[in-house]
């Protein structure tokens, strides 16, 4: 077994493998490490597949722009599977008074750095999209936004990195950085294997922060779970991504015809002793029946659909509810890529992309200093 290469990437996900693909394409030798035995089941095989600019933080939005400009639109072209992208919109919908000043000034935020969004009201978010219920008020509307299929995104720069000569090592868990002289170097996982290289990227999700601490970094970084789930397949109704103002439900139409739904109660995690789940992916009994019911408010016609399963998924939260990117001072040759709070499916070319960049330039052309790791750094 080889073990060295220019870069150790911890975490197969959506960010891991763009990374891979992006760092094979500039000439890098490259190993993923992934605990699991399997490929992206984590976080990017577990979300509702959005590709949206609206209702993001200004401080990741450049990267979100970047990736729709110059990524998504020809990802299924270049990685040479079908990633089911659609660009087709973006409605974040509001049903209160309160709802429309949430959506108004995320819109008015990314209207500021140059994002197609504006507000609209109740009939003509029925104009763009008739299903919806009279209890929609008003919405934000991002024409080019989307969505796209996760599971197929993941496993398309899985594949292409694996043509690209990047080697996979799955089902062995990584639990140990080490540092030489001061500088990361290697990676040590449960069965004692040691892969060594010059740069080492952690996109593990939570399970980056655990590393992280082994070489004295603490990443503020917490675990929720949040749940989906799948209908049986509809006639096609419409094909625009759609969210709430309070982040609370969203989803979207698949080519197959089956409807993609996600969400929360606000109650998971608290309802079962976390000792009998630690960082599971287990449902909470009461999140699927919530979402069911804000399905039935918003889109009277899918009342009677069949839901085929549901399953839950970690999000890595941040803090600030915005990634931390990019190398870490304190630690030369470490880099970051987690706490994506739920944003890291459509985000995630562009960051793979970025710090593909970023470990062959040492510069990137989008600015991600906002996102660095020493904004944690105490100000005196």
């Amino acid at each position: 077994m080889m073990s060295t290469a220019d870069v150790i990437i911890v975490g197969a996900g959506i960010v891991g493998n763009s990374t891979a693909y992006y760092l094979a394409k500039r000439g890098c030798s490259v190993i993923v490490l992934e605990g699991d035995k399997n490929v992206g089941n984590g976080a990017s095989s577990r979300n509702g597949g959005g590709v949206r600019q609206s209702g993001r933080d200004a401080r990741e939005l450049p990267l979100m722009q970047y990736g729709v400009k110059n990524i998504w639109p020809h990802i299924s072209e270049e990685l040479g599977y079908d990633c089911e992208y659609h660009q087709d919109g973006n409605l974040r919908l509001g049903k209160t008074e309160k709802h429309l000043q949430i959506l108004k000034k995320l819109a008015d935020s990314a209207y500021d750095c140059g994002v197609d969004v504006k507000m609209i009201d109740g009939d003509e978010v029925r104009a763009i999209n008739p299903y919806l219920s009279e209890e929609v008020i008003g919405a934000s509307w991002c024409p080019t936004d989307g969505h796209a299929n996760p599971l197929s995104t993941t496993l398309a720069f899985y594949m292409a990195s694996r043509r690209l000569g990047v080697r996979y090592y799955s089902g062995d868990k990584a639990i140990q950085l080490r540092k030489i002289k001061g500088h990361i170097r290697q990676v040590i996982t449960e069965s004692g294997a040691v892969y060594e290289g010059d740069t080492v990227l952690l996109a593990a999700g939570y399970g980056s922060r655990a590393l992280a601490a082994t070489v004295g970094i603490d990443v503020p970084i917490e675990v929720n779970i949040i749940e989906a789930l799948v209908t049986e397949a509809e006639p096609h109704m419409f094909n625009q991504m759609l969210g709430t103002a309070e982040a609370d439900f969203y989803g979207h139409q698949t080519n197959h015809g089956s409807f993609v739904f996600g969400g929360d109660c606000g109650l998971e995690g608290f309802t079962e002793d976390p000792i009998d789940r630690p960082n599971s992916k287990s449902n909470c009994s009461i999140t699927a029946p919530c979402v069911c019911r804000g399905i039935m408010k918003y889109f009277p016609d899918l009342a009677k659909a069949k839901i085929v399963r549901t399953w839950a998924g970690e999000e890595d939260k941040c803090v600030d509810l915005v990634p931390v990117l990019g190398n870490v001072e304190e630690v030369p040759g470490l880099m970051l890529a987690c706490g994506f709070t739920g944003h890291g499916f459509g985000i995630g070319p562009a960051v793979g992309n970025q710090l593909a960049e970023l470990v062959t330039e040492n510069k990137t052309e989008v600015d991600l200093s906002a996102l660095h790791y020493n904004r944690f750094v105490a100000k005196i």
